[in-house]
């Protein structure tokens, strides 16, 4: 006789199996593309900048500008996909930035650069955190860490194949009359429009709707979902203007800047700095996918880990330390195999801590503050970590001709985002265990 229990257990199985198959590799599909369009400026570079007479602090402006917008628009964007619904808002966001990453390889100079890039993340902002908000409305917390790690493999798995790809169409120089890196960007920008187009007939807005779900899945989904919602002691629904000035919205958004700011000063510079080494732009583009195949494995062990174990705090401190630990290496050694060692160690850091540190904030936000708070964590953090750190590092290279010093604030950044993590989180499992006290004594 089949008992109730393993009833709910196979329905549990069969609806989150349907759920993770539907949306998640189209969503993946879509967020690589997004990652491709946003770093393939470093592949670019290895010609651009020479065309263009690009100096490291003027590219490293250039290529900050992108988070500068993302700060800027990423919070609006959030809460008018809660108001339009993801389906339409990501099909809009994914249609203009693939047009507007098209139009970069049109740039004359260092002043439409820097209009390109600035539009390219206006464009973008939202894609990323609207995708979080709405696996928020699909996954049940114990499922959020590894399905979000496995969204987020899209980013590594990007450069992974986009550093070769971008490497074999700078090969093009000079086919009908363009240079690699205008085939570079006009290329890798068509995909996103046509993705954009196709969201609108493979998303759908929230279980309720879904059709491709039975009555029972749909009712357990729904169910699960509210009873989670009921159940949660977290930051709750305040205004946007309150919630931007929460101290622990600040303090998350500087805990994520140190792998943002990981992520984006790889992508941007990494291909210059295997430059260095007298490599061909394929030989960078091959040598570079090496860390971000290995940070694309990781990170997947690494969110089952803390979904497995429920822990969370230890599993974002550690990565982010591990990121400090690779980046000093760089005042050591300067060999080309040590460089990827480097690398691999700051990208497996960088990307591994996502899954967990994502689990552990959407767990810590209220249904009606998630769309901003997811929001604000990451504009906050792109502003610090992808602007201020991307062109601080051109700005320290060109004063010192030293990469590894040009490295060392990010090194500080990431260690202090190490520590705050366990500090902000052994507060909050305090305040659990003071609201349980409270319950229980009821």
């Amino acid at each position: 006789m089949i008992s109730a229990t393993s009833t709910v257990d196979d329905l549990e199985r069969s609806t989150m199996r349907r759920v993770a198959w539907r949306l998640l590799p189209f969503l993946i599909v879509c967020y690589l593309i997004a990652i491709i369009d946003r770093g393939n400026i470093g592949m670019a570079s290895l010609q651009m900048n020479q065309d263009l007479q690009l100096t490291a602090k003027v590219f490293g402006f250039a290529s900050s500008l992108f988070f500068f917008a993302y700060f800027l628009v990423e919070v609006p964007s959030n809460l008018a996909m809660q108001r339009y619904g993801a389906r339409i808002w990501i099909a809009r966001i994914m249609i203009t930035w693939g047009l507007i990453s098209a139009g970069t390889a049109f740039v004359q100079g260092a002043n439409s650069l820097y209009v390109m890039r600035f539009l390219l993340g206006a464009a973008e902002a939202g894609f990323f955190p609207g995708v979080l908000l709405y696996l928020t409305y699909w996954l049940p917390s114990a499922y959020r860490a590894r399905m979000v790690a496995l969204f987020m493999v899209a980013i590594p798995a990007a450069n992974f194949i986009g550093s070769p790809l971008s490497g074999l169409l700078l090969s093009l120089d000079g086919w009908m009359g363009l240079r690699g890196w205008h085939w570079l960007f006009i290329l890798e920008g068509i995909p996103a429009v046509l993705l954009g187009i196709a969201c609108l007939f493979v998303l759908t807005d929230r279980p309720e709707q879904a059709k491709w779900l039975s009555d029972e899945q749909r009712g357990w989904l729904t169910n699960r979902l509210a009873e989670e919602a009921s159940k949660k002691t977290a930051i709750g629904h305040i205004s946007l203007w309150k919630l931007l000035r929460h101290k622990d919205i600040w303090v998350l958004a500087l805990i994520y800047s140190g792998a943002s700011a990981a992520g984006s000063t790889m992508s941007v510079w990494a291909p210059q700095l295997l430059k260095t080494f007298g490599l061909s732009a394929m030989q960078i583009g091959l040598v570079n996918a090496i860390p971000y195949g290995i940070a694309s494995v990781v990170m997947i062990i690494w969110g089952r880990s803390s979904d497995r174990t429920g822990e969370r705090r230890w599993h974002t401190a550690m990565t982010m330390l591990l990121i400090a630990a690779g980046l000093l290496m760089t005042l050591f050694t300067s060999s080309l195999a040590a460089t990827v060692v480097m690398l691999t160690m700051v990208l497996v850091g960088a990307y591994s801590m996502k899954g967990p540190f994502w689990a552990l904030v959407s767990g810590w936000l209220s249904s009606s503050t998630a769309a901003a708070g997811l929001a604000a964590v990451g504009a906050m953090a792109n502003l610090i970590g992808g602007g201020l750190m991307v062109n601080a590092y051109g700005a320290i290279h060109d004063a010192t001709g030293s990469y590894a010093l040009a490295l060392m604030p990010l090194a500080a950044l990431c260690t202090l985002a190490g520590v705050a993590v366990l500090v902000i989180g052994r507060k909050r499992q305090r305040e659990q265990v003071e609201v349980a006290t409270a319950v229980s004594a009821k």
